[in-house]
C-alpha cells in the first residue's frame, strides 16, 4: 500500500470512527433533524431557525448567501446546541456564481472538460465566500427534447459528452479534496430519467424501459459517482409508474446495491410530500415513508421528515438501522468537508469575486461553447478595414441580463459585458455603427420599430442581428411547445433582409431553437447560448476573426417541433429513411391512390434529417479528414483497437477542431443506435499543418447492457467513424472476435 492510498485509508476509517462516536450519543429527534433540509430565505435567517438549531432540529439550511448571517447559522449549531453539529448550506451554484458562464447547454458545446472543470472551481470559489458548501450541480439529465426548458441547465444529449463533462464539473467543485478552502460538495441530479418527460414539459412522466435507463440515462450518474460526487438528488418525475423520490428499484437496487455509492441522496424540492399529490401516498406520513425507505436521506425544504418519520420508527415500521445509515452518510460528508474543524466563513482567505482568472475563464468558455452554424460565402470574419459602416440591431445586442441566461440567482448583471459594447469598443472610431434595438425583448409583437432597423441597415455594409430568447423564456418550468424565435422576431429578419446587405444573425438562446424560417434569409449563424457576463467580448472576437469558431452541437437542431425527438443516437429500424425512398408532401398528385409512400420511417412534411446536426460546427479554416483506419481487422475480447485519421488545415487560418470518434455495432442481441461517441479531442492546427489523430477502443468502451440487465460485450462487426459531426463520412471498420458472447464487464 502507497503512502497515499494508506493516508487516504486512515482518513476514511478516522472520518468514521468519529461519525460512529458521535452517533452514539444522538437521541432519534436529532437524527431526524440531520434529514431535514430548511428554507433560509424569509428575513433574517438566525431569528427564526435559531431554536430549531439548538434543539439539533436542522442538518442543512438552502438559499442563503449573506456570509455574516451564515457565519451567525453556524455558531448556533456548533456553540449552542448539545452535540455542535455544523450544517451543510446549499445553493444552486450552476453556471457561475458573481462571475456568471455560459449555460451549461453553452459549455457542452466547448466540448472541453478541462474548461468545464475550472468554471466550476471558479464558481466554488466564489461561492464559498458567502459560506455556501453545498452546490446543486451538475445536472446530467440526458436531455433530447429541447422544448424541455431545464435543457439549458444539461450538457445535451449525448451520454459520452454529458458523462465527461458531468464528471469534470463534479472534480471543479469539489478540488482536490473537500476540506480544501474553497471547494464544496456537488450533487449529481435529476436521478433518473427526467430528461424524458413526456413533451418536454417540465415535471411531467417518463416512461423508459430498462434497458435504456441503463445505456443511456444512468451512464452520466455512474460517471459522477466514479469522479467522487458527494450527493445526489431525486427527479421531480414519476418513472415508470413510481415517482423518483420514492423509488427503491433506483435509489436503494441500483445506487446502493449494484454501483455502492456511499454519498447521500437528497430529495429535489418538497419532492417529498409531493407523492402524494402524484397518488402515490395519501397524506405526509405516507410520503415520508415511501421516500426514507426508498433511500432519501435528506428532505429538502418539506416537513414530512421532521412531523412523521419518528412515528414509523417507533412502531418500528422504519428500522432504525435505516436511519442511522441516513444520518451516518450526511455526518460523513460534514466531516469530510471539514466543517468540525472550521464551519465559520473568512472571505478574506479566498481569491476576490471576478477575479482576473474568473473573468478569464468566463471569456474563454463563451469564446469556444459558440457554433457557427452557416457561413455562407465565408461572409464571416468580418474585416474591420474594409468596413465603413455596420448596423447592430435586436433585443438581445445590449441586454446585459438576459445574456447570463437561467439559474443565475447570485450572478451580478454588473459584470456583463453585452455584444454592443465589445463590439463598440473593438471597432472605436474606424467603423461607424447604428444601434437600433427594434423589440422590446425578444417576446414582442410590437413591429413600429422596424423602419428604424431597416433604414440602418440600409445604410450599413452588414448587419449583425441579435435574436434569440430571453433568459425567462428557459430553465425550470419554462418549457415551450413553440420553440421558433419568439415574437416578431422572423419579420423583423425578413424586412432586414429585404435591405440587401449581408446579413448575421447572432443568437442567444437557452435551447436549440427552430430556425427553418430564417436559416435561408440571413449569409450567416453564430449561435452563442446564453453566453454569460464575457460573452459580448467573446462574440465580438469571434465576429471579426481574433477568434475561429470553434464550438460543437452538444444537441441535434430539429427543422421544426414535429420532429421530435430527433438525434444523432437514434436505432436505425426496420424501414430507415433514405434520400431515394422519401416523399414530400409538395410532390403527391391530387387524387393520388392510397399508398405506403417509401415505406420508411419519415415525415411526409419536412426532410428525415436534422437542420443541424449533434457535433455540427464550422471554422473560420477547412479542415479535411483523410486515410481513417483501424489498428486491426480483428480484435479478441479484453484487447484494444486503435481508429485513427489524418487532420489536415487546409485553410489560412489557425484553429481548433473538435474531432469526434463514433461507433456502431451493427448486430448484437439488443438493436444498438446508428452512431454512438467513443471519443473526442481538441486539436489545434497551423494553416498547412497535417496531424495523426488516434483514438484507442478497449473492448469494454463497446460494451452495452442486454436483455438481462447485465453489461456485456457481443462479438462481431463494427464501424467507425471520424470526423467534425456525427455526420462524418470517413468510415472504417473492424471486427471483434469470440467464441461465444461475454457477460460480467466491470461497469
Amino acid at each position: 500500500m502507497s503512502s497515499a492510498t494508506e493516508n487516504m485509508f486512515n482518513r476514511h476509517e478516522d472520518v468514521a470512527s468519529r461519525v460512529r462516536s458521535l452517533m452514539d450519543q444522538m437521541t432519534l429527534a436529532e437524527k431526524i433533524g440531520q434529514m431535514c433540509q430548511l428554507e433560509a430565505t424569509h428575513g433574517y435567517a438566525p431569528d427564526y431557525l435559531g431554536e430549531r438549531l439548538r434543539a439539533g432540529q436542522v442538518g442543512s439550511v438552502i438559499n442563503i448567501v449573506d456570509v455574516d448571517a451564515v457565519n451567525e447559522l453556524q455558531r448556533i449549531a456548533t456553540e449552542e446546541s448539545r452535540l455542535g453539529i455544523p450544517l451543510l448550506v446549499g445553493r444552486d451554484v450552476i453556471h457561475g456564481f458573481k462571475t456568471v458562464f455560459p449555460i451549461p447547454l453553452g459549455q457542452a458545446a466547448t466540448w472541453n472538460p478541462d474548461l468545464v472543470e475550472e468554471g466550476a472551481r471558479v464558481a466554488a470559489l466564489e461561492a464559498a465566500t458567502t459560506g455556501v458548501n453545498w452546490t446543486f450541480a451538475p445536472m446530467v439529465d440526458i436531455s433530447r427534447d429541447p422544448r424541455w426548458g431545464r435543457i439549458a441547465e444539461s450538457f445535451g444529449e449525448c451520454v459520452l459528452l454529458t458523462s465527461e463533462l458531468g464528471a469534470a464539473m463534479v472534480r471543479g467543485f469539489q478540488g482536490e479534496a473537500l476540506d480544501d478552502n474553497g471547494s464544496i460538495a456537488a450533487c449529481a441530479k435529476h436521478f433518473a430519467g427526467y430528461g424524458a418527460v413526456e413533451s418536454g414539459r417540465d415535471y411531467a412522466t417518463t416512461n423508459i424501459p430498462d434497458t435504456k435507463l441503463r445505456n443511456v440515462y444512468f451512464k452520466p450518474f455512474k460517471a459522477c459517482i466514479d469522479a467522487g460526487v458527494s450527493t445526489l438528488m431525486t427527479s421531480f418525475s414519476d418513472l415508470n409508474g413510481i415517482p423518483a423520490t420514492g423509488n427503491s428499484y433506483i435509489l436503494t437496487d441500483v445506487l446502493r446495491g449494484e454501483w455502492g455509492f456511499d454519498g447521500f441522496v437528497v430529495s429535489d424540492w418538497d419532492s417529498v410530500r409531493q407523492l402524494q399529490v402524484h397518488g402515490l401516498t395519501e397524506n405526509d406520513s405516507e410520503s415520508a415513508y415511501e421516500a426514507a425507505t426508498a433511500g432519501v436521506d435528506m428532505e429538502m425544504a418539506g416537513d414530512a421528515y421532521s412531523n412523521h418519520l419518528a412515528e414509523h420508527v417507533e412502531s418500528g415500521r422504519v428500522d432504525l438501522a435505516a436511519i442511522d445509515a441516513a444520518v451516518a452518510r450526511i455526518l460523513t460528508i460534514k466531516f469530510e468537508l471539514g466543517l468540525f474543524e472550521a464551519s465559520q466563513t473568512d472571505p478574506g482567505s479566498l481569491p476576490d469575486i471576478a477575479s482576473k482568472r474568473a473573468l478569464d475563464a468566463a471569456r474563454t468558455a463563451a469564446t469556444q461553447s459558440a457554433v457557427l452554424l452557416k457561413n455562407d460565402h465565408d461572409i464571416l470574419p468580418l474585416q474591420r478595414a474594409a468596413l465603413n459602416s455596420i448596423a447592430v440591431i435586436g433585443p438581445l445586442a445590449d441586454a446585459r441580463y438576459e445574456q447570463l441566461g437561467t439559474w443565475i440567482f447570485d450572478g451580478d448583471e454588473e459584470l456583463s459585458v453585452t455584444p454592443w459594447h465589445a463590439i463598440r469598443d473593438f471597432v472605436g472610431d474606424d467603423v461607424e455603427l447604428q444601434y437600433v434595438r427594434a423589440m422590446e425583448n425578444s417576446r414582442s409583437r410590437a413591429n413600429d420599430e422596424f423602419h428604424r432597423a431597416v433604414e440602418a441597415a440600409s445604410k450599413s455594409d452588414a448587419v449583425l442581428l441579435f435574436l434569440g430568447e430571453e433568459s425567462i423564456l428557459s430553465g425550470e418550468a419554462h418549457s415551450r411547445a413553440d420553440i421558433g424565435l419568439p415574437g416578431d422576431q422572423v419579420e423583423l429578419v425578413r424586412r432586414v433582409r429585404a435591405a440587401g446587405r449581408p446579413v448575421i444573425a447572432v443568437i442567444l438562446a437557452g435551447r436549440p431553437l427552430t430556425l427553418s424560417d430564417i436559416v435561408d434569409e440571413v449569409d450567416a449563424i453564430l449561435y452563442a447560448w446564453h453566453p454569460g457576463a464575457m460573452g459580448g467580448p467573446a462574440i465580438a472576437d469571434l465576429l471579426f476573426g481574433v477568434e475561429s469558431p470553434s464550438g460543437k452541437l452538444p444537441a441535434t437542431f430539429p427543422r421544426m417541433v414535429g420532429q421530435i425527438p430527433i438525434y444523432y443516437s437514434q436505432k436505425n429500424g426496420g424501414k430507415p429513411p433514405t434520400q431515394e425512398n422519401v416523399v414530400h408532401i409538395d410532390d403527391i398528385d391530387a387524387f393520388a391512390p392510397q399508398t405506403s409512400f417509401g415505406m420508411s420511417a419519415f415525415h411526409l412534411d419536412t426532410c428525415f434529417t436534422p437542420l443541424f446536426p449533434f457535433g455540427h460546427g464550422l471554422s473560420y479554416t477547412t479542415f479535411e479528414y483523410h486515410n481513417i483506419r483501424a489498428s486491426h481487422e480483428e480484435i479478441r475480447l479484453g484487447d484494444v483497437v486503435t481508429v485513427s485519421v489524418d487532420l489536415a488545415n487546409s485553410g489560412q487560418v489557425e484553429a481548433e477542431e473538435v474531432v469526434q470518434l463514433y461507433t456502431r455495432d451493427l448486430v448484437a442481441s439488443l438493436t444498438r443506435p446508428v452512431k454512438e461517441l467513443k471519443g473526442f479531442r481538441r486539436v489545434r492546427l497551423q494553416p498547412g499543418a497535417t496531424e495523426t489523430i488516434s483514438f484507442d477502443l478497449h473492448t469494454d468502451d463497446l460494451a452495452f447492457f442486454g436483455r438481462d440487465g447485465q453489461r456485456t460485450v457481443e462479438p462481431g462487426l463494427f464501424h467507425a467513424w471520424i470526423g467534425g459531426s456525427s455526420d462524418a463520412a470517413q468510415r472504417t471498420e473492424f471486427r471483434i472476435i469470440a467464441p461465444d458472447s461475454v457477460t460480467g464487464v466491470n461497469a
